[in-house]
Parts: C-alpha cells; sequence; structure tokens
C-alpha cells in the first residue's frame, strides 16, 4: 500500500506509546526514572507494569501514529 505524502508519525509520541492489535493504546507508569530508593519494593514492581491511556486521549494519540 502507498502512503500519501504528507502524512508523518509524530516520533515522540512513537516512543511513548504501543497500539496493541485490539487497538488499545499502552504507555508506561510515571515514577520509574529516579529516587527509588524512597519507593517500596512493592510499589516499584507495580510501576513495571503497562497501563491502558485513558479513553479521552486516545483519539489524539492514534492521530499522531496514523500508521498504527
Amino acid at each position: 500500500m502507498r502512503r500519501p505524502k504528507g502524512i508523518k508519525t509524530k516520533k515522540s509520541v512513537r516512543k511513548r506509546f504501543k497500539i496493541t492489535a485490539s487497538g488499545k493504546v499502552m504507555t508506561q507508569r510515571v515514577g520509574r526514572r529516579h529516587l527509588l530508593s524512597g519507593k517500596s519494593a512493592k510499589r516499584r514492581r507495580s510501576l513495571r507494569e503497562s497501563k491502558e491511556v485513558h479513553s479521552t486521549d486516545v483519539h489524539r494519540i492514534k492521530a499522531c501514529l496514523p500508521w498504527g
């Protein structure tokens, strides 16, 4: 399939979000970059998991990822 000219993927969005096969938009949880020694092990484990993006933001993110 040929791509129409002018539609580009926002690279910053591509790095932060993933679209699943069923169409859900997933992202990593916040708070996992630094100051980890002050967080409990249980909290750090839960921060490993991905989470689904809120439904009000899905349309905006998918518009920046035209090719999935």
